[in-house]
């Protein structure tokens, strides 16, 4: 077996990694290791991904690390496996541990890579979102094999993915190398001899079930007074920082409420693989009482059956599979007495127990890391030898596209400079923010939007959220509850201006609150963006202008693609579409396919609502429209210099020669943007490309052939002018570049998230 492995001469392995504290970072340590143990001629090493910005400890098997949600780390990462000459690589998929939406960034590094990708899926969902299918379809046409831990996921991968079976493997999850011994062996060193022993071990998460467990308990202490459920693990390092102890402590409650605290030993650390084999070594009967149906592997749960010990579980997916041919017993979930029920039964019947443990242990010996890493390198044989003979599954990016320009990096120092205690300052001087002007409702909206997109891309995700909790906490105070209009101009002094803000500037502000509630992962959030938008959405309805229904239209569309059945949501995203659709068929002619007679100012907002609702709301009529009048548009700035000229903001009458400044940069960004909701919807490439060429207007493809981007400082200049650059780097402009500069990345990765 070794000597056929010789063709590799360095493997390389993608995932997180020990100390982390995850099973996935176990698994990849444990597969690592296996396979540099069965094939020693091979050097192993792995690229570790970090959830925290000062990284980890790790052993020298690690040689390179990635901050999961930093986009150009992953292209860093490809560069270091290129030229390192690696010729393999395994990756382990899981949609969390990588950045972007639904993992997309992982997408960046696999369409550059050079050598054989071997992908091992630890989540194949049955229900997956819109985009977790285009993340996960996309990676396994960029992987050369695919490997599962289950025959429900490769059935899966074939019915919902299109990934096609020949390309898929079966290897188990891989277990230690356990003797079969009698659990008293081993309960004298944690104190439980002569008691029957219960156990779950695994990080702590409220899915875990674990109160059915104790609730079970007083039915089985009743029959068997010496009975001790140990639950051995930490809590999840995410569920512990967003939400502490709350669940161990919950748990230890609920304990004593059931006066079975005596019953219950919690282990709050992280073990290594030694004193876990000790810990399984005493287990009577192990239990695994998930909450939810959709697990497609269980590491703990293979460990526990396949080290022979009796096994009691929910009927996961997993479990379903593992557990058939009395390997272990299925209880319906969250169901305490069903579990109280086998728990006695089991420890009544010392020869059902027993009998149920050999067949687990037998079937287990496939699973050992020995086995494992060989049918590993097997995969990894085929996969290389598949690659010789010529890409039959694999279809990877050739050339480049318009998308692979490098990307200027995601600066925050200017927003931070522009940004206080109350929110954003409207205008600076230069890069000085001018306090004289204060603050309006539109501009923090924008900001509430770059700040929420942001948090799926960068690094620096506290920065973002407190930024992004400002921004809303601004639109909150400017909403007028008298009328349930948003106020617009806060003096620096915080007097507001002027009791109702413009159509526009409420618009604005709706957008924002719809990207709250369609993207933020912050439930306080989402309930303060949700009660903002509902009061305020009935005001849009008596509105004239056509961009405060296109900034609305924007909000109410993410909105409504988080709670469908927001059924007054839906009505007014009806009404505001149909309106700005006859508007269109009412204004526009064949020499000027427009909504209005003139060209004024955030033009293309208009096309990119109405292509966003239309594709929403399946309808052809909207959707043509606004692809109609953006490609009108988008020809007319680009015709005459062939780069993207926009319309100045002193706007073009119908019939009137076209002026040419002054440019801002807030064009540019409508363009960006409602070029990629085109290219969304049509997947045609044009869009891509008109797309990025209107980006590469910040950057000096322009009238001025001038960067408006400011590289030094991270902010934008406020437009171009026949005499030059702006100086100036206000709120408005350096939004408009900041967004632009997501929408790209979001293209990048996977063609971009839907609620943009």
């Amino acid at each position: 077996m070794i000597s056929r492995s010789a063709q590799f001469g360095k493997i390389a392995f993608i995932g997180n990694y020990v100390p982390r504290r995850c099973g996935i970072a176990t698994f990849t340590a444990d597969l690592c290791e296996s396979v540099a143990c069965e094939a020693p001629d091979v050097e192993c090493l792995t690229a570790a991904m970090n959830d925290t910005v000062e990284g980890y400890d790790y052993p020298d098997r690690v040689r390179f690390e990635v901050a999961q949600n930093d986009l150009d780390e992953y292209r860093q990462l490809v560069d270091f496996l290129n030229l390192s000459q690696v010729d393999l690589v395994c990756i382990q998929h899981e949609y969390g541990i990588f950045g972007g939406p639904a993992g997309s960034h992982l997408l960046l590094t696999l369409r550059r890579l050079r050598m054989p990708v071997v992908t091992t899926l630890h989540t194949v969902l049955r229900e997956p979102s819109a985009l977790q299918r285009q993340v996960l379809t996309e990676v396994c046409q960029l992987s050369d094999r695919v490997v599962v831990m289950s025959e429900r996921s490769r059935q899966y991968l074939n019915d919902i993915y299109g990934a096609p079976a020949a390309k898929v493997d079966l290897i188990h999850h891989g277990i230690p190398d356990m003797p079969f011994v009698d659990p008293n062996f081993y309960k004298d060193l944690f104190g439980v001899e002569g008691r029957r022993v219960i156990l779950t071990f695994g990080l702590l998460s409220p899915n875990k079930g674990i109160e059915s467990v104790i609730q079970a308990l007083p039915a089985v202490v009743e029959r068997f007074p010496d009975v001790v459920y140990l639950v051995l693990g930490v809590t999840h390092p995410h569920v512990k920082r967003n939400k502490g102890e709350e669940y161990r402590i919950s748990l230890q409650r609920l304990a004593r409420e059931l006066g079975v605290s005596d019953h219950v030993v919690f282990y709050n650390r992280f073990v290594d693989i030694g004193e876990l084999c000790q810990f399984l070594g005493a287990t009577d009967i192990y239990v695994t009482p998930y909450l939810n149906s959709a697990q497609a592997v269980s590491g703990t749960l293979a460990y526990a059956a396949g080290t022979g010990k009796a096994v009691v579980s929910t009927p996961y997916w997993y479990a379903e599979e593992l557990l058939t041919e009395g390997r272990g017993w299925l209880v319906p979930f969250n169901d305490h007495a069903a579990l109280a029920d086998a728990f006695v039964r089991l420890f009544t019947n010392e020869a059902e127990r027993h009998a149920m443990r050999k067949q687990a242990y037998a079937f287990g010996r496939q699973m050992i890391w020995k086995e494992v890493a060989r049918s590993y390198l097997s995969t990894f044989r085929r996969a290389a030898d598949e690659r010789v003979r010529g890409p039959v599954f694999v279809d990877r990016v050739a050339v480049e596209t318009p998308l692979d320009m490098e990307l200027p990096e995601f600066k925050l120092n200017h927003l931070l400079t522009l940004t206080d205690d109350t929110g954003i300052i409207r205008h600076a001087r230069n890069t000085v923010p001018n306090l004289h002007q204060g603050y309006a409702t539109d501009d923090n909206s924008r900001a509430l939007v770059v700040s929420l997109r942001a948090l799926e891309h960068e690094k620096d995700t506290a920065v973002l959220h407190r930024l992004a909790g400002r921004y809303l906490a601004f639109i909150d105070y400017a909403f007028n509850r008298q009328n349930r209009r948003f106020r617009n101009l806060l003096g620096y002094d915080r007097r507001w201006l002027e009791e109702t803000g413009s159509e526009e500037s409420h618009g604005c502000a709706l957008w924002g609150l719809g990207t709250v509630v369609g993207t933020s992962h912050d439930d306080a959030f989402v309930a303060l963006a949700m009660n903002l938008l509902d009061a305020a959405l009935p005001a849009v309805e008596e509105f004239s202008s056509p961009r405060a229904w296109a900034y609305s239209l924007l909000g109410v569309c993410s909105y409504i693609k988080r709670f469908p059945g927001a059924s007054n949501a839906r009505r007014v995203r009806d009404a505001l579409a149909q309106r700005l659709l006859e508007l269109y068929r009412t204004s526009a002619t064949d020499d000027w396919p427009w909504f209005e007679r003139s060209l004024a100012h955030s033009n293309t907002w208009l096309c990119q609502a109405l292509i966003r609702a239309g594709a929403d709301m399946d309808n052809e009529a909207m959707t043509a429209a606004g692809l109609r009048s953006l490609d009108w548009l988008v020809r007319v700035e680009t015709a005459e210099a062939g780069n993207y000229s926009p319309v100045p903001n002193t706007g073009w009458q119908h019939g009137m020669p076209r002026p040419h400044f002054d440019q801002r940069p807030i064009e540019a960004q409508c363009a960006v943007e409602a070029c990629f909701r085109a290219w969304r919807v049509t997947g045609e490439d044009r869009w891509r490309e008109a797309m990025t060429m209107t980006f590469e207007w910040f950057l000096g493809r322009n009238d001025l052939g001038r960067p408006v981007y400011d590289y030094a400082t991270g902010g934008c200049h406020d437009g171009l002018h026949a005499e030059g650059v702006n100086a100036n780097e206000g709120a408005e402009s350096t939004l408009a570049f900041l967004g632009s500069l997501l929408t790209l990345h979001h293209a990048k990765t996977i063609g971009g998230e839907e609620d943009l």
